[in-house]
């Protein structure tokens, strides 16, 4: 569903109703520059954006209410109610009531997005232990999206615009990490992060480096076996069809500044890669969940019950992730236009050798 000027119509979800994810979703859509580049729809209920409207207190975000997809104002800031009941909003803290309300907002934007009424999705920040329930039983948004799509694997990539991580495995218990490094695991998330990086970034030859699970890399395997037995094997199979390199030993990895050499990096489990990559990305980092027809970003933090309902919150993640989504939404569509017309690509790409050359000769 595109608009009139082609604008790309992007959902937002509303995230756990006592965090920070709607006082986010005011201030970035505060700046009406954005209805420029998108039209948002915000799937939550209307008394939920009042509320914290008061909170956030002077501000030029305005919006309209609409009762189905049909009736999108293209101009403004769109809110669909998921729900017209009254509903405790107590900012700061975790209930039942919190979770369920983030679930119903979830669902009712991945469905629009499965469904293609919606180009892309930004989901707000849910808290992993209160949205738990027999009909939500995921650990998080990205297990939730690969059920829904139907996909055998997705994986989970943090982006920023020196850096991008993906992981082998993500929210689960450290000792349960190695359990998902196999030869199987590493070859299926290199392949799909091999070709999102080439038609979710643009990028025709993707050099990707794999970190190894233990410290050292396994110093040879005198801490650990893992490389040798299973990632090393795993690389040199993906080298047949990719360009990949490693297992290197993390923390060199990163303290050398070796990832400016790659256009991304695959490591072994979730602390490994996040923690350089949330040190380098300067609270400007996206989740983005690559294997999906349907594109996903959202911010790289958490609920920050702490600050909720104080106007505390930095939104600089959560506009980078609006811009992140609608720049994919853009690649994509450019990469299935040079497929169209493989002339184009061909044009530019001359184009663009043309003008190093000059630049060469000058």
């Amino acid at each position: 569903m595109n608009s009139p000027a082609q604008k790309p119509v992007i959902g937002i979800t509303s995230g756990d109703l006592n965090g920070i994810g709607i006082e986010l979703i005011i201030k970035t859509f505060s700046d009406t520059r954005l209805l420029e580049m998108c039209t948002p729809i915000i799937f939550s209920s209307n008394k939920a954006i009042n509320f914290y409207r008061k909170t956030v207190g002077e501000t030029p975000f305005n919006y309209q209410n609409i009762k189905d997809l049909t009736r999108i104002n293209y101009k403004q800031v769109n809110v669909l109610n998921c729900w017209e009941e009254e509903v405790a909003i107590v900012p700061g803290q975790l209930t039942d009531v919190g979770g369920k309300y983030a679930v119903k907002s979830l669902v009712a934007a991945a469905e629009a997005l499965k469904d293609k009424r919606i180009q892309g999705l930004v989901t707000a920040p849910i808290h992993k232990k209160n949205t738990q329930s027999q009909e939500f039983n995921f650990t998080g948004h990205t297990p939730y999206l690969k059920s829904l799509y139907g996909v055998q694997d997705v994986v989970m990539m943090m982006v920023a615009e020196n850096l991008r991580v993906a992981l082998v495995s993500e929210h689960v218990p450290l000792k349960e990490a190695a359990q998902y490094v196999t030869r199987e695991n590493i070859l299926s998330k290199l392949n799909i992060l091999n070709q999102s990086l080439i038609k979710d970034f643009g990028i025709d030859k993707p050099k990707i480096a794999v970190l190894g699970l233990n410290p050292h890399a396994g110093d040879e395997g005198l801490v650990g076996k893992e490389e040798d037995e299973i990632i090393r094997p795993a690389i040199k199979e993906a080298k047949h069809n990719l360009l990949v390199m490693g297992p290197y030993s993390a923390d060199a990895f990163f303290a050398r500044r070796h990832y400016t050499k790659f256009d991304a990096v695959l490591a072994m489990y979730h602390d490994q890669g996040l923690i350089p990559f949330k040190s380098l990305a300067s609270g400007e980092g996206v989740n983005f969940t690559a294997g999906l027809t349907g594109i996903r970003t959202s911010p790289d933090h958490g609920t920050a019950f702490d600050i909720a309902g104080k106007n505390k919150a930095d939104a600089s993640s959560f506009l980078t992730a609006i811009y992140e989504c609608i720049d994919i939404i853009n690649r994509r569509n450019g990469f299935a236009e040079n497929r169209r017309n493989p002339l184009r690509k061909m044009t530019a790409v001359l184009l663009a050798n043309a003008a190093d050359e000059r630049i060469e000769e000058v």
